[in-house]
């Protein structure tokens, strides 16, 4: 990258909390994840620059847009400083991180807080399931579906199948170990959850059928949840060493970026890349993009990865894009146990979206913190022993808009 983007740190919330049932809000949670942030850091709000808040859906779940409205009152001296809000699916908070770096690599700023927030859990299943489709086309697809999203990530399992073969104890692996790696988490949303042979089977009663194929155990939580980062130019990262005691090596910076947008209907895609390698070749290059200009031969170059895993399909699908394993052959992964938590290339420990959660506009964000986690050893029961190097990989709609990071000291 021409510009060093450093990550000085951040919060995120309790992803089993129901802000409704508080009697709270979004701008609760707003306010909260930023305090939590501040406290974190020992980042005063007057040295805050700009600032970016990733949402998806905040008009339809809350009523609510003009979010970079709440800064001013979270604290006062944030008000008057520039900020925008970002919209990309579930990739939004990814979209505001890309965005605050461009800022600081273009020396406009020195100082921004990313801010990913999703309220989602004030109203009924069906709604929610309805008011997510709007990442689609609208009246143009999956117009028979009563659960969108796993309708059309069913019928990823299913093009898996056709062009590879498809075990679905494979999906199952990967939900056992994101719902295992979950529990180790003290902000997971399932951390409680009994989840035992039954829950992992085929029984309709213990892990009943969603949409097509996939079951309860392949999707990831419905979640009210927010996270937010500080980035920071090597100016104001040195400036905050000193003043932490720390050395500049040793905070964080994001070394590579890939961001790919493809054509927004599912069918286009997929039909697109019919005798490719790839089913989904955008995916493929945002991952290749930042691990190309991180300086990185493969994702090996990498001690872990988080990846967007709305469903364990969705997972699959990752394991191979990145090079995990050869294309079609994602299910070797999870047989080997490279991706367990201890195995040679941790995906999600974390949790990921199944396990700890995923709020939408939140979860971009969080993937970068919980990446900069494990680069300073602060990730807990779930660090990645000795990690330097994590990846991210979060995705919007039907791999529509792909972003990726690599972050690493």
């Amino acid at each position: 990258m021409s510009t060093e983007v450093f990550i000085l740190g951040g919060a995120q919330s309790d992803f089993a909390r129901n802000i409704d049932r508080e009697g709270g809000g979004m701008f609760e949670l707003f306010r909260d994840v930023a305090e939590a942030a501040f406290a974190a850091t020992g980042i005063e709000p007057k040295d805050v620059e700009t600032a970016h808040v990733g949402n998806f859906v905040g008009e339809l779940f809350a009523g609510q847009g003009q979010l970079g409205g709440f800064f001013g009152h979270v604290h006062e001296d944030l008000a008057g400083i520039p900020s925008s809000r970002h919209e990309a699916a579930c990739a939004s908070g990814s979209i505001a991180i890309l965005a605050a770096s461009a800022e600081i690599e273009a020396g406009r700023y020195g100082l921004a807080l990313v801010l990913g927030i999703e309220l989602m859990r004030n109203v009924p299943g069906q709604r929610a399931a309805e008011y997510l489709g709007s990442a689609a086309w609208a009246g143009r697809e999956a117009q028979e579906a009563r659960y969108l999203w796993p309708f059309m990530f069913s019928n990823l399992a299913a093009e898996y199948e056709e062009r590879f073969g498809l075990d679905r104890a494979h999906l199952r692996g990967i939900s056992e170990i994101n719902f295992s790696n979950a529990k180790k988490n003290p902000n997971s949303q399932t951390r409680g959850w009994k989840t035992d042979a039954p829950f992992f089977s085929d029984d309709d009663e213990a892990n009943p059928p969603i949409e097509g194929s996939l079951r309860k155990a392949d999707c990831g939580q419905v979640t009210d949840g927010a996270a937010a980062i500080f980035l920071a130019s090597r100016e104001v990262a040195e400036r905050y060493a000193k003043r932490r005691g720390i050395t500049l090596e040793s905070i964080p910076r994001i070394k590579g970026w890939g961001h790919a947008t493809a054509p927004l209907l599912y069918s286009t895609k997929v039909n697109a890349s019919r005798g490719q390698p790839y089913v989904f070749p955008s995916v493929r290059k945002a991952m290749m993009d930042a691990l190309g200009r991180a300086g990185m031969e493969d994702v090996y170059g990498c001690d872990g990865v988080e990846v967007h895993d709305c469903f364990s399909i969705t997972e699959y699908m990752a394991i191979d894009h990145f090079g995990i394993t050869p294309p079609g052959e994602s299910w070797r992964a999870v047989e080997d146990g490279t991706i367990a938590l201890g195995g040679k290339l941790p995906v999600n420990p974390s949790g990921g979206l199944i396990g700890l959660g995923h709020p939408v506009g939140a979860t971009g964000v969080r993937m970068m913190l919980d990446s900069w986690r494990q680069v300073t050893g602060n990730a807990g029961d779930y660090q990645v022993e000795g990690a330097k190097n994590f990846a991210t990989f979060n995705v919007g709609g039907s791999a529509t808009t792909s972003v990726s990071f690599v972050v690493g000291v």
